[in-house]
Formats: structure tokens, C-alpha cells, sequence
């Protein structure tokens, strides 16, 4: 059997993680990732069917039984992952009747998974029924994009056009548009329950005043979402209370979707 440590699903999240740290986009415990692992590819590391104990969890996870995830544990800090990912991090299994997990690998210190695990299964229920292929949810405080929630109206809509209109790229990044929740309290079902919603038409939401949650077929997808909403953000910060002399037009925006095949959300041009 391979050393789990070298395993794909385990470096990369290291390095995520790391990397999100050092933006300054997962301040002390804060931010969450949550990544399915096929099974197959589990088991050239680990006995899948061998648990070292049982966490039970009050979210009916039974659409997702058998399904094999990494997650970050509650109360880490991001900037520990990569020195000791075993304590850090941790490989969960979903139980047959949905009712509780078993730990595969990892929370060596007796830690559990994210207290947003609630809103990360959900969320992953509702991709996977949208997008097959779907694996990753990433949950992040990138700094820009909550200073918007601050000043910009919370409107579907009108966030999205704004984004799309910061960066050429976003309109081709995200041409489903970001779904937006006013401030909610965190850590429970009800706000993963929300946002479960949302992914059913958005692969990225953002939360009022909190943060972002993102999700993908992989690492490098799921953080590229979140990166470009964030850089969009950051442009808008900057010149919000600028004069504005030239924008990207909705014209622009429709030659742009013509030139990279994609369709923006409907009703979200002019």
C-alpha cells in the first residue's frame, strides 16, 4: 500500500491550503475544504474499510453513503496543514444509513471535521446532481470580496454584472454568475441548507460579510472560481469611488461569451 502522504488528494490540499493562508484569505481556524476521493483511488492508501472510530453527525447524509472525503478538521489553522496534515486533516467515510462517518486516516489528536461539514455535504449533494463530475467545495474569507458584500447591494443580479464587468476574464470564469446571501450565522445546518439552494444554479456563493464558497471538479478549478471573483472584487474596492470613464458594456460582454462559447446567465444582460 503507498504512503498516504504522498497521495495527490493529500499534497495538494497541503499546498492549498498554504497558499490560501498566505493571502490572507483563511485568517487563524477560519475557512474549511471538503474533497471527494474516489473510492478506488482511496484504496491504493488505505484500508477503506477499516475505521479507526466513528463520528456521529446530525445531517441525514444518507444520498452520500459510502462516498470517501478529505476534510478540514474544526479549529485548524490552514497554515499547520502542510507540517502536519495528519492532525490537521482527515479522511471520512459516510456511513450506509447516512447517520454518522468513519475515520479512515487522520485527526490523529482526536479532532473532528469542520463544523461547516453540514453545508459541505449538502452542497455536494446538489452538485453532483448538476454536474457529475463535481468533487471539491472550498470555503474561504477572501478579504475583497467581503468588503463588497459591505457597499454593494446583495442582489443576484446586480453583484454578478458588477463582477463580470471588472475583468474580462470573470464573464468566462463564471458565466452562470455568483449567488449571494445576506449575513447568516454560521456552523449550523440552516446556512448549509441556504446555500444547498443556490448551488443548484450557482457553482460559487457568496456569504454577506463572512466569506465565499466555492466548488469544482478539482483543486486548481475550485480555487480558480474563487480567485477571479475575488480579483473582480478587488478592482470594484479600488475604484468604487472613483470617477468611472470607460466600463465593460454589456455589447463587450455578449461578443466576449460569442468568443468564448460560453452563455451568460440568462436575463443578467441588457
Amino acid at each position: 500500500m503507498k504512503d498516504i502522504l504522498t497521495a495527490p488528494f493529500i499534497t495538494e490540499i497541503c499546498k492549498l491550503t498554504s497558499n490560501l493562508y498566505r493571502l490572507g484569505w483563511d485568517e487563524r481556524n477560519g475557512g474549511n475544504i471538503s474533497y471527494i476521493v474516489p473510492e478506488a483511488e482511496a484504496a491504493e492508501y488505505l484500508d477503506i474499510k477499516k475505521a479507526i472510530r466513528n463520528i456521529p453527525m446530525t445531517f441525514d447524509g444518507t444520498s452520500l453513503a459510502g462516498r470517501i472525503f478529505v476534510v478540514t478538521g474544526t479549529g485548524k489553522y490552514f497554515k499547520n496543514v502542510m507540517d502536519a496534515p495528519g492532525i490537521n486533516l482527515g479522511i471520512i467515510k459516510v456511513k450506509e444509513d447516512g447517520k454518522s462517518l468513519d475515520l479512515l486516516w487522520g485527526y490523529e489528536d482526536g479532532g473532528r471535521p469542520t463544523s461547516e461539514l453540514p453545508a459541505h455535504l449538502m452542497t455536494h449533494i446538489e452538485r453532483l446532481k448538476a454536474d457529475p463530475n463535481h468533487r471539491v467545495v472550498i470555503h474561504s474569507h477572501p478579504t475583497n470580496t467581503i468588503a463588497m458584500t459591505f457597499v454593494h447591494e446583495l442582489d443576484e443580479r446586480a453583484f454578478t454584472r458588477t463582477l463580470w464587468q471588472m475583468c474580462t476574464e470573470c464573464l468566462v470564469v463564471f458565466p452562470d454568475g455568483v449567488g449571494v446571501l445576506p449575513w447568516m450565522l454560521c456552523g449550523n445546518e440552516e446556512i448549509g441548507r441556504v446555500t444547498a439552494q443556490k448551488m443548484k444554479e450557482f457553482r460559487v456563493v457568496v456569504w454577506g460579510m463572512h466569506g465565499i464558497f466555492g466548488t469544482g471538479r478539482d483543486l486548481d478549478e475550485t480555487f480558480g472560481l474563487i480567485e477571479t471573483v475575488e480579483k473582480a472584487a478587488e478592482i470594484y474596492i479600488k475604484i468604487m469611488n472613483m470617477p468611472i470613464r470607460q466600463t465593460i458594456t454589456d455589447d463587450n460582454l455578449k461578443v466576449l461569451a460569442g468568443a468564448f462559447g460560453v452563455t451568460p446567465r440568462a436575463g443578467y444582460l441588457e
